[in-house]
């Protein structure tokens, strides 16, 4: 089954490689989908949507592991206070529910940041779109797709 990110990667003519897993209800953080995938927790990285208090929307893209610097996520987006959107807002704004929620295809554009330690890597994992699914790319080929930025935002 082909997903929205899929088909963009194909439109734009970047290889990818798909990675399925079985995933649980009660545990879709990005660590455990790495686990479950056989993959190092480094390289897959996770979708965090943030919404500032102007009510602009903003994506990032970060290591499993990881988390997001609340002063570094403000600095690079130019806002006063920003925060995690609900849970029950995601399928709304994106087009995606938790667990598979893809820098890639949401309904919208939304200003979008990888973190820049993916560079450290050949290629990275990220959402496919649909739980149980990984697309394996390159960093670069991420940031084209997904016409983002590489910056610093973790702890």
């Amino acid at each position: 089954m082909k997903t929205n990110a899929m088909r963009i990667l194909e439109s734009l003519s970047i290889p990818y490689t798909v990675h399925t897993y079985e995933y649980y209800e009660d545990n879709l953080d990005a660590v455990h989908a790495a686990q479950s995938a056989g993959l190092e927790t480094e390289k897959v990285f996770k979708t965090i949507v943030m919404r500032n208090s102007s009510n602009n929307v903003f994506v990032f893209c970060l290591p499993a592991d990881f988390e997001i610097s609340l002063k570094k996520a403000r600095a690079i987006t130019g806002s006063k206070d920003i925060d995690l959107i609900k849970q029950n807002e995601l399928l709304p704004l994106t087009g995606y529910i938790r667990g598979g929620c893809s820098p890639l295809g949401m309904k919208k554009h939304y200003p979008t940041y990888i973190e820049e330690t993916a560079l450290l890597e050949d290629y990275i994992y990220v959402s496919a779109g649909q739980r149980g699914m990984q697309l394996q790319l390159k960093p670069e080929d991420l940031r084209r797709a997904a016409d983002a930025e590489f910056a610093d935002f973790i702890t």
